[in-house]
């Protein structure tokens, strides 16, 4: 974890909570319309569901613990007072937008509505090109060689870059 000076912030809108709650609320209200077919009321999808939403839920947590532990700002529209590297921030650069992205996932098979499949492609694309870019961006300009080995190291929503498992043993 690093702290550097600060910078304008990488947006003014809160984009991630509001487009996931968007996201939400159009699978919610398409269900309502069109409900998803009986096939998705199997107990076993019920519980996959569920234990998909846990594991976003607790990727959520898990970041923002982090976060707080590190002391770092958490607020989307807010600059970047630490770069957090510890924790699910190992696995995944964005791990609380993964977290929504899960819980989004999740709900269509805990609460048997197909519209929150799609709901979280959206929802994920519309972080990325809305948020993420513009976050890394940020990141950059504020931690610079920093970054940018943190970024080579770790994906943007999940796992280790290609680039770090090429790189040979030394």
């Amino acid at each position: 974890m690093t702290t550097r000076r600060a910078v304008p912030p990488p947006n003014r809108v809160p984009w991630p909570p509001l487009l996931v709650l968007a996201a939400a609320l159009v699978a919610v209200g398409l269900g309502a319309v069109l409900p998803g077919p009986d096939w998705l009321s199997d107990p076993v999808l019920i519980v996959l569901g569920r234990a998909l939403m846990l594991i976003g839920l607790g990727f959520d947590l898990a970041a923002m613990f982090t976060m707080w532990r590190h002391r770092a700002n958490i607020l989307p529209h807010r600059a970047a007072t630490a770069l957090v590297t510890t924790g699910p921030f190992a696995w995944s650069r964005n791990p609380i937008y993964l977290g929504n992205t899960l819980l989004l996932a999740g709900a269509a098979f805990a609460f048997h509505n197909p519209w929150f499949l799609p709901a979280a492609f959206a929802a994920a694309v519309a972080v990325t090109r809305l948020a993420i870019v513009r976050e890394e961006a940020h990141l950059a300009q504020l931690f610079g060689a920093e970054w940018e080995t943190y970024r080579g190291r770790t994906a943007r929503w999940f796992g280790r870059r290609r680039e770090a498992l090429r790189r040979p043993i030394s």
